[in-house]
């Protein structure tokens, strides 16, 4: 006779909510037989057609946790009803609505509920919810639009020469726009190659998310800036949410490039840029060590200091080019850099921002959450919530260590 454990039983429960979260999550059918160390992708879909398969407690266990739900989902009597992630993040060069990896959409997931967690707690705590004011048009030069942006960072150009470091001015332009009513969030385990930064248009207290993949701290920063252009676009009904968004391809990158242009010019003003590179000469030569040069002078990154020359018109579009093929190439070629190791509480902090935390903090405190929904909120252990505390009064000591 043989023996069953109660986790190895088949369960009864409602196909349709298998298919629903499968799809929800962005999973094809063979990456979860993988996963659960199927060999027959044919069982992974009976499980979901009603033919008499059933996953056990211990399969459906797997799954929760896989698609990052609660195990509760799968009995209840139907899916339930959610708006098409796309409906929120702004659209993305080369990702289809509805088609994104899984894991980009549990990361608009994850970044969409704290933002309205954080909503919450300001209603909680009796706080304002704080404006983002700025718009932006496209028939706008993109150097007014950055002149406007960065009157309202209010950093001046001796604060950002001033500034250590790439990763010194990566938290300097994070904690200004912060301040203009932006949530700027990390996230995690996204290829590069799919999205470095994405925006949420979600208005009040909309939010940036910048992938942590990024090694690159001047990286971080332009990406910053190009995500907030493309809310102050949206704040001005140029851009839609992704799943409207009707523009063609090429009509989209010509959106790109306006972003590109004015976050371009918001980390480096023209009147700097001039003052550092010199005149400019018909078919100047640039090389990748003299890019790197003015680069560091503006503690921002050497692509984003040749998108910078190309707007300016130090570098035709040719050019511009043939630089960026040798720039991967000499990317391609570094060993690359271990970054410092970062405390759970400073990987907090370089996930969710200082104000996320900060909120989190004060409403445990006013005894509006509990200790368990605070170490949710955060994804911290309740252990590391005094080192948090510290970590946040002294601010960050070192250079950002990569989570």
């Amino acid at each position: 006779m043989t023996r069953h454990s109660g986790s190895s039983l088949p369960v009864s429960l409602n196909p349709s909510l298998l298919l629903w979260a499968r799809k929800e999550s962005g999973f094809p059918l063979d990456r979860v037989a993988r996963k659960l160390n199927i060999k027959k992708v044919e069982r992974v879909a009976a499980w979901e057609e009603l033919s008499g398969e059933t996953p056990t407690m211990r399969q459906i266990q797997l799954l929760a946790r896989l698609y990052h739900r609660p195990l509760s989902l799968f009995f209840q009597p139907k899916p339930p009803k959610l708006p098409p992630l796309a409906a929120e993040y702004r659209r993305l060069l080369g990702v289809v609505a509805g088609e994104e990896s899984p894991e980009l959409r549990l990361a608009v997931r994850q970044m969409s509920n704290r933002r309205d967690r954080a909503m919450n707690l300001l209603e909680e705590l009796g706080d304002a919810v704080p404006e983002f004011k700025l718009k932006a048009h496209l028939n706008d030069e993109p150097s007014v639009v950055a002149e406007r942006l960065r009157k309202a960072l209010n950093i001046s150009f001796e604060t950002q020469t001033a500034w250590r470091d790439e990763w010194q001015a990566w938290h300097g332009w994070r904690e200004a726009v912060e301040k203009l009513g932006v949530l700027v969030f990390q996230f995690l385990k996204v290829n590069l190659r799919e999205v470095r930064g994405l925006s949420l248009l979600k208005f009040p207290m909309p939010v940036v998310g910048i992938n942590s993949k990024e090694q690159i701290a001047g990286s971080k920063s332009y990406t910053l800036m190009h995500e907030v252009i493309h809310l102050m676009l949206a704040a001005g009904h140029e851009e839609e949410p992704a799943i409207k968004e009707k523009r063609s391809e090429k009509q989209w990158e010509g959106v790109e490039h306006f972003a590109e242009n004015a976050a371009s010019h918001v980390l480096v003003p023209e009147s700097a840029l001039q003052g550092a590179a010199g005149p400019k000469r018909r078919n100047m030569p640039w090389d990748i060590q003299g890019v790197r040069r003015l680069a560091r002078q503006f503690r921002i990154s050497p692509l984003g200091m040749a998108t910078r020359l190309r707007a300016s018109g130090y570098m035709d579009w040719t050019a511009y080019q043939s630089w960026k093929e040798k720039w991967n190439a000499f990317l391609k070629a570094l060993k690359p850099k271990s970054g410092g190791i970062a405390t759970p509480a400073e990987k907090a902090i370089n996930r969710t921002g200082r104000p996320f935390v900060q909120l989190v903090l004060e409403a445990l405190d006013s005894n509006r959450i509990t200790s368990v929904d605070a170490a949710r909120y955060l994804d911290l252990k309740f252990q590391h919530f005094d080192e948090l505390r510290q970590t946040i009064r002294i601010g960050m000591s070192r250079s950002e260590a990569h989570d």
